[in-house]
């Protein structure tokens, strides 16, 4: 009889609901562990190499806080103090330790909700990119927070806390937007301290293929006193946003300022530093043959027909142009018999070809990354918000002189 009393207890003292949460817990506490793992070792997470989409969230500005310390990280920290005081909502804990343990978990629900919030909507809208490892932990996190707020609101009704109330709904939500409002200080800490424009700030060990400038795409005039070599992929968003900062660049630099256009496609079949492909650069090699075709075949409409594929169609969205609508605008622009001779120039291949071995050369454990920006020895990959970002960027980290 004792014995069936001892298992009763032990059913009551661990319910479903305890299971669940203490699961998502260490899901969570898990993920994020891995993530900073990820931040302190460097290197790529496994499905996130190459440049891809989701290797340039971990990696970005926003991946940090304060330039120095891995949001990842904080967020161990913030799970290891909701699973220990996980452990002091049984029923065989003291009341007024009980209600304290509900009271801090509604707080970090509360946090843990809102920070799932801020940084889906900076991955959608701001760096334009989804992190399937980050996403898991956010839902995992926003899943695990409800869950904590409905049951910290169903305590009361639990026949212990009838007699003396754990917590009540007003008290709940009280705690609950506590937590928001520390989620939402830390958001606007992150937007006002204005992260690093640099994600990586690297100094090139070894000598880097040469470009002949008279003969490479160029943004501005090949005889510039000032060249930066830039490396993209027609169907990168972060790419898209700087193309049109490059003119600016140059006009502020009046003439003494260039870029060398690189094609550098994020896909193996072109580049043999990409170690698997994914769907968002299957058509990258294809693009960026195309627009060399282009280039070799009336230069003079080259600036034009970039312009375009970095174009808005329509809507907030950029979207990549697919090879079929590319290749309909090069032939507007050139001609059908100058664009077919172009596609088959041996200088098209072995300037992409120069491209990518720049691209592989200046990896860094494992990671790759574009848009990437060259001058001399020391290459970066930028995050610039506009031009006068963009300038601070080159001449900072770059050592671009002054015009």
């Amino acid at each position: 009889m004792r014995r069936a009393v001892d298992l009763n207890n032990i059913q009551l003292s661990r319910p479903w609901w305890r299971w669940v949460i203490t699961g998502l817990n260490i899901l969570a506490l898990v993920l994020s562990a891995i993530l900073s793992w990820h931040f302190l070792r460097g290197g790529s997470m496994a499905g996130c190499g190459g440049g891809r989409p989701c290797e340039q969230e971990l990696t970005s500005r926003w991946s940090v806080i304060a330039g120095i310390f891995p949001v990842s990280g904080l967020a161990m920290s913030v799970y290891l103090a909701l699973l220990f005081a996980g452990f002091f909502t049984g029923h065989s804990t003291e009341l007024f330790l009980r209600r304290l343990a509900w009271e801090v978990m509604l707080v970090i629900a509360g946090i843990v909700a809102g920070s799932a919030i801020w940084f889906t909507i900076l991955q959608k809208w701001v760096i334009g990119q989804f992190c399937p490892y980050c996403m898991t932990a956010h839902i995992t996190g926003f899943l695990l927070a409800l869950i904590i707020v409905w049951r910290a609101i169903r305590e009361r009704n639990d026949q212990q806390a009838a007699i003396h109330p754990l917590i009540g709904t007003l008290s709940a939500t009280r705690l609950f937007m506590a937590g928001l409002a520390m989620a939402g200080g830390m958001a606007l800490f992150q937007s006002a301290g204005t992260p690093s424009a640099v994600r990586q700030n690297v100094e090139s060990q070894e000598q880097l293929p040469a470009i002949d400038y008279s003969k490479a795409p160029m943004a501005g005039s090949p005889d510039a006193p000032f060249v930066v070599t830039l490396l993209f992929d027609y169907q990168c968003s972060h790419c898209q946003k700087i193309h049109f900062m490059l003119g600016e660049a140059v006009r502020r630099y009046d003439g003494k300022l260039a870029f060398a256009l690189c094609p550098s496609p994020l896909n193996s079949e072109c580049n043999p530093y990409v170690p698997d492909n994914v769907d968002a650069f299957k058509n990258s090699c294809e693009l960026a043959r195309i627009s060399l075709a282009v280039w070799v075949a009336r230069r003079e409409v080259f600036p034009e027909f970039e312009d375009w594929m970095f174009m808005f169609e329509s809507g907030d969205v950029w979207l990549p142009r697919s090879p079929e609508s590319a290749r309909e605008k090069a032939v507007e622009l050139v001609g059908q018999e100058a664009f077919d001779a172009a596609l088959t120039d041996p200088w098209a291949g072995e300037y992409l070809k120069t491209c990518t071995r720049i691209y592989g050369q200046t990896l860094q454990n494992g990671r790759g990354g574009i848009p990437k920006m060259i001058f001399g020895t020391r290459w970066i990959i930028p995050e610039p918000f506009n031009a006068d970002d963009l300038i601070r960027i080159l001449q900072k980290s770059l050592g671009v002189p002054l015009p």
